[in-house]
């Protein structure tokens, strides 16, 4: 049973959002957290969803402020308004009536996992792929300062999937990053949290799930998946990722608590 809505965050934007139920019926769900300039039906969250009903697990994707079919302008968007998003579909996901939830995060959406679950006790488990722990790092690393002065100067940015136009995003994106730096809020996560990273991943260093895997005081696994990109392209590595973080979340969402 799938139904779609919106539901307004704390600061009065409207979400659009997806709640997927098995036909069972469930009282676990995982939230699904898409990457930058994605959105909540990414490739990920709907192999993701095809796999957690089979095992009777609903998800709530949602996306992000100025992407998908939430209204923005996405310009404005930032880290800090993205974990207000997160906190809130959790609350909702706790209004609905669902006693275990899992958080799953995407690159971006990592992140924002990250930070979201650092807030929460009341989370059953915590995926995350290929996420991005110090965001400003990874802007620096793949723009440079001649493009970071220009981003400064003219508020856009490469398209940083590839396209041929720039993006309006305000430089105010990066500032915020630079105060939104997840390894020190991973010290205060209480849900068991997996990792899954390929070792070719183009956008985010391998040191920075190395440097969160330290830093998280849970129990935690990190899957390198040798050879895969950021996209998981291949399809083999697509299945292996997918495969780890269904395993994860069924597992921790399966246990009585």
């Amino acid at each position: 049973m799938e139904e779609r809505f919106s539901f307004i965050d704390s600061l009065g934007h409207r979400v659009a959002s997806i709640l997927t139920v098995p036909d069972s019926g469930t009282d676990r769900i995982a939230l699904l957290c898409h990457g930058f300039l994605s959105s909540k039906t990414s490739s990920t969250n709907n192999a993701l969803t095809r796999m957690l009903i089979e095992r009777g697990i609903a998800t709530f994707r949602f996306d992000f402020f100025g992407q998908g079919e939430s209204p923005g302008p996405f310009e404005e968007i930032t880290t800090t308004l993205a974990v207000e998003q997160a906190l809130a579909a959790l609350d909702l996901a706790r209004q609905k009536g669902y006693r275990q939830i899992g958080l799953m995060g995407s690159s971006f959406g990592g992140l924002v996992a990250i930070l979201a679950a650092a807030q929460r006790t009341d989370l059953a488990c915590l995926a995350l792929k290929c996420p991005v722990v110090d965001f400003a790092e990874e802007l620096r690393l793949e723009f440079g300062d001649e493009e970071l002065a220009r981003w400064k100067a003219t508020d856009t940015i490469p398209n940083i999937m590839g396209g041929p136009n720039r993006i309006a995003l305000r430089y105010a994106f990066y500032e915020d990053c630079l105060r939104q730096i997840a390894y020190n809020p991973a010290r205060l996560i209480t849900a068991p949290t997996v990792i899954v990273e390929g070792d070719r991943d183009e956008h985010v260093p391998l040191h920075q799930s190395r440097h969160l895997y330290e830093a998280l005081r849970v129990k935690k696994h990190l899957e390198m998946v040798p050879g895969a990109d950021h996209q998981f392209t291949k399809g083999e590595d697509f299945k292996r990722m997918t495969n780890v973080i269904a395993n994860w979340l069924t597992e921790h969402l399966t246990e009585s608590h």
